[in-house]
This record gives structure tokens, sequence and C-alpha cells, in this order.
């Protein structure tokens, strides 16, 4: 308990609130996430003194040096330098991996800090310069998640040992140097740093589950340093949790309590209670323990999106993150205006009730990043921006002369006409991201997608013929489908190989409180395997009544990755934003885009 503490779990304090937001691994180093900014930029405009780091970026900048890659490379040489391993009961790497990272290791510590300069330079748009340093950068890694094996961290993401949808293992996985790659690291390098700000509330955010261990570790290392502030959890992926955490109390050993869904007002509420001591059940949207129990206090909707600040990246070393020019994130709307697909879980559960900004709020807060930033690449986080809003964006932006390039997920219906698709091109937009999700037309229907694969067809090649890089996601595996349906997807594809720019493949999950978990029986799930062991699981292994299952599902996916061409520079396919940089570099040079099933085209 804070020094102060009321018995409610408030402090009573003589000097305004200071609050230290945090952003922890594993997440793509490309661009700031809009989670801090946005709090940041509503706390800040209601007088809260506020503090924000993006750890993960830090982190990814800390384990690309020469000196920790020497480190990795010590620890190698220990664990692994020998006939027998030194790491008794724990999976051990096989051997040719451990001489190959002995062999490489040395040149790839030579060579890392200059890789990731290469990123951040004019030279990531030459194809030999940054496919070197993507390939010395993925190699690296590969190398210093070694001591950790079978544990890996990757540019995108965390593949850990320690299950985070197991609290217990988590919980003991945030607090364990041996097994949790962030530990050490933040530790040594981190924890000071935030210890000497001297907050008084904390708040992680955690969008993802492969966040969740980073998260807890902060919270312990930040304990076992006496830090005495309130530390709070929130984040999409806190909401989904909600439920599931009123029966791990064990969390709240770390961390003091956990804001779900919109957090600008519970966060506010939260840091006002705190300054003036006022019990936390008069904070909504809040898990927190009291007499070992963990209670919820009632949800609020959250703030209307045009009440919401501009995001405030002041703080955030934007000049750090690994590309050539900044990308901003930007959102439209809240929730999805379509909101019905099967597989999605848009809301976490809670009715969702979509809004979203007039256009011209929008380009607005475009230019206004412009403008305070120098940024001239935005990415919108939207799930889908409207027709509406994408014609009166694009119109607006034309007439001002396009000063921005812009990226958003779109959908592939009617509405999404060819003129519409021109004047977006006109308007700045480089490249759409469309959920194609599949190509077989039952499929589709059981989906509630809400379009037919004419639409798309259509969509596609008119988008390609205004000059958008096209970028599609689709999966097999949804209860249901056949091989035959998932031979027409592979069709569709390989029939718009010219109007396809690139694409990520994958298979069905069945997600938490996604509608296709909430009605299993109504989609062709026969049964949800039990999660016992795993309590704060949010993904579930399933049956199906027909049609392919996961596993199948998993075979199909690696056999078409098996034939898909070898691309020249892989390196600008790595990740949305490099493909949406590379896009505007082509589009800006008057060059075609290259077709994800041919070569990739060269920068000259």
């Amino acid at each position: 308990m804070s020094e102060n503490m009321t018995p409610g779990g408030a402090t009573l304090r003589p000097r305004p609130l200071k609050v230290l937001l945090l952003f922890p691994p594993a997440w793509t180093p490309t661009m700031p996430h809009l989670a801090t900014p946005s709090l940041t930029a509503y706390l800040r405009a209601h007088g809260v003194e506020v503090v924000q780091r993006d750890l993960n970026l830090e982190c990814m900048d800390l384990l690309l040096t020469r000196e920790h890659l020497e480190g990795a490379m010590r620890q190698v040489r220990r664990l692994f330098g020998g006939r027998a391993s030194r790491r008794h009961g724990r999976e051990q790497p096989p051997r040719e991996f451990v001489d190959w990272a002995l062999a490489q290791g040395p040149r790839l510590a030579r060579e890392v800090e200059e890789a990731k300069a290469v990123l951040r330079s004019p030279a990531f748009y030459d194809p030999a310069r940054s496919r070197a340093a993507m390939e010395c950068i993925s190699s690296a890694l590969q190398i210093i998640s070694l001591p950790f094996f079978p544990t890996s961290v990757e540019l995108s993401s965390l593949t850990s040992a320690i299950r985070e949808d197991v609290s217990a293992e988590v919980i003991r996985g945030a607090a364990d140097p041996q097994t949790n790659p962030y530990h050490r690291l933040l530790d040594r390098h981190v924890i000071d740093s935030l210890v000497a700000e001297a907050p008084d509330l904390v708040g992680i955010s955690v969008p993802t589950m492969g966040q969740f261990l980073a998260a807890l570790t902060v919270a312990t290392l930040l304990r076992q340093r006496g830090v005495r502030a309130h530390i709070t959890l929130g984040g999409p992926h806190i909401s989904m949790l909600r439920e599931e955490m009123l029966h791990t109390p064990e969390v709240f050993d770390l961390v003091d309590s956990a804001v779900v869904f919109g957090g600008e007002a519970p966060l506010l509420g939260l840091a006002r209670a705190l300054e003036r001591g006022i019990a936390l059940d008069t904070v909504p949207n809040l898990l927190y323990r009291h007499e070992g129990q963990v209670r919820a206090t009632d949800t609020e909707p959250p703030v209307p999106l045009a009440e919401l600040p501009l995001p405030d990246f002041d703080g955030l070393p934007l000049e750090r993150y690994l590309v050539p020019e900044p990308v901003l994130p930007l959102v439209t709307a809240r929730g999805c205006y379509h909101g019905r697909c099967a597989f999605c879980n848009v809301g976490y559960g809670a009715r969702e009730r979509f809004e979203q900004l007039p256009a011209e709020r929008v380009v607005e807060r475009m230019l206004a990043l412009r403008e305070r930033y120098g940024v001239r690449h935005i990415f919108f986080a939207d799930e889908a921006i409207t027709p509406r809003n994408l014609r009166g964006m694009s119109t607006a932006l034309a007439e001002a002369g396009a000063p921005l390039h812009w990226v958003t997920c779109a959908r592939m219906e009617r509405v999404l006409d060819r003129d519409l698709l021109e004047t977006m091109a006109r308007g700045g937009c480089r490249m759409l991201l469309y959920g194609l999700e599949t190509a077989a037309p039952r499929i589709v229907e059981a989906m509630h997608k809400g379009t037919t694969v004419e639409e798309m067809s259509r969509v596609l090649r008119e988008g390609t013929a205004a000059g958008l890089w096209n970028h599609v996601f689709f999966f097999f595996g949804f209860p249901g489908e056949t091989m035959e349906d998932a031979q027409a997807t592979v069709d569709f594809i390989y029939a718009h190989g010219d109007s396809i720019h690139s694409a990520a493949l994958g298979t069905f999950l069945l997600e938490r409180y996604a509608p296709a978990h909430l009605s299993p029986e109504a989609f062709g799930i026969r049964q949800v395997a039990p999660t016992a062991e795993r309590d704060l699981a949010i993904y579930f292994d399933y049956q199906v009544q027909s049609g392919i299952d996961e596993a199948m599902a998993e075979t199909i996916v690696e056999r078409l990755m098996g034939v898909l061409p070898i691309k020249e520079t892989p390196q600008y396919y790595m990740h949305d934003t490099y493909r949406f940089l590379y896009a505007s570099r082509l589009a800006d040079e008057g060059r075609p885009f290259p077709a994800w099933l041919g070569k990739a085209g060269r920068l000259q």
C-alpha cells in the first residue's frame, strides 16, 4: 500500500499527481501505438502531468546493439558452448543452430547498429542495403533469443515459452530472468529511469496478449525497486479478460488495478481519486482488489470521439522508430460500421455503438499532425473507414494538393466504386487493407461479411487501375469450410495476381467474444475445448461439425506458403508500415506496383 494511502486504496498527496504511461514490448517498432498518445492528450488537456514512454521501442533499440549482442553471445557460449548443455530440464536448441550463432555472432554484433541506421535513413529504399540490414536484424534477434530457447523475440512479436494465458505461469515468468527475455534488459537499462520519474500513477497499456508478460515484468520490477505508485493495467487485452481477472487475484499482487474499455475518463478519474483521497469504488470501469477479492466498478460509455483531443506524441522519440520517414497513427471512428463478421470480436463483448468524426474534422487532425510533427504519412487504425468519410476526406485533401499519404482498412463493397477509388488516390491514399478472408461464396455468407465475391473482384481491379496498393487478409478453416471452399480462395488469389500487391494469410482463430465464440452452434462449432488451466485464454480450441479442422487448415497454409514466389526485396513486405512507405515511394516515382505473386519490384 502506498504512503498515506486510505483503506480504499487512494492516497493523499501534498503535490499534483504525476502519471507515467508505458507501452510494453512486443510490438513492431515502426510507429507509435495510439494508446499512450491518446491517453496523454486527454490527461494533459485536464491539467494532469504526464510522461509517456514507448518501452517497446526502447527495448528493441537496446537489443539491437553491439553490446547486447556480444552479451548474448557470452550467454550462448556459457550455456551451449560445450558438449553438454548447462540448462538442465529445459528444451535444448539444435546443435547446428548453436554452431551457426557462434560462427555468425561476432560479425552480426559489428553490423547490427549500422543495420538500424539503414532502416532509419533513405538507404531503406535501396533494395540491396535495406535487405542486408533486415537480414542482419533478423539474424541478430535469433541469437539474442537463443539463451531463452524456444522463446523467440522477433521484430513484430514475441513467441514465448511462457504461456501468457495461464495466470500462474505468466506471473512466475514476470520475475524469472532465466526464461523471460525482457527481465534483465528492463532491470538493467530501463527501470531505474522509470523510478527516477517519481510517478504517483503508472499506467501500462496492453493491447495484445503478446505484451502481457512484459507488462507484468515492468510491474514486478517497479515493486522490487520499492516504487509505491499505484500501478494500473489497461488496453484491449485487459478488456477481453475483464471477467477472468475477477477470479485471478494473484495478478493484483503485482498491480493495484485494471482499467477496462475506453480508458480516458476512467484513468482521469483514477488520477483524481488518488490525488484527492477518494475511494476507488467511485472510479468507473475499474477492477481492483479489496479485502482479498477483486471488485469491478460500474462501466460507463467512453468519452465521445468528438470530445477527445488530437493524440499527443510529445515525449516520444519519433526519430528512433525503425523507418526512414515518420509514420503516425490516427482514427476516424470508434467501432465498426458493419460490425457483424462472425470471427471478429470488435467491442470485446460489450454493446458497441459506432461513432465517427466528420470528414472535415479528420482532415483537420491530419493536417494538425503534419504541422506539429512534420509527418507526411498517416496510418489509420480504424476497423474500416466509412465510404462517406473516404469520399469527404479524399475530396478535401485533393483540393489541398494531397499534402499527406495515408493508408486505411476498407470494406470490399458496392459503394467503393471506381470513382471513389480514383478520388482517394488523388487525395493521397496509397494503400488499402482489405479483409478478403475467403472467396468461397458459401463461406462469405456464413461469415456474415456483407459482400460478394464479385464485388471483391471488382474492387481489387478498380483499385489497381486507380493506382492503389491492395493488401488482403485471408484465412482458412472457418467452421464448415471444405477443401473445395479453400481451393476457391486459392483460385481467386491466383486469378487476381495482377491486382493483389501483398497479402497476409493464416488460419481461423476462435477468439473470445466473437459471434462464433458466443454462439458456437450457430456457426458449425460442435465443441469448444475447456480452458480450466488456461484461465486467461482469449483463443480457444474447438471441433467443427463438418469441413476441415484446425490441423488441416494449418497444412493448407504451409503448402500455400511453400509455393509462393520468393521475393527479391522481402524487406518491403515484412510489415504494413514498410509496405505503405514502399507503395508511397513507388507512387511518387510513377512506378508500377509489383504483384504479390510475382517478384518484388526494385527501387533504383
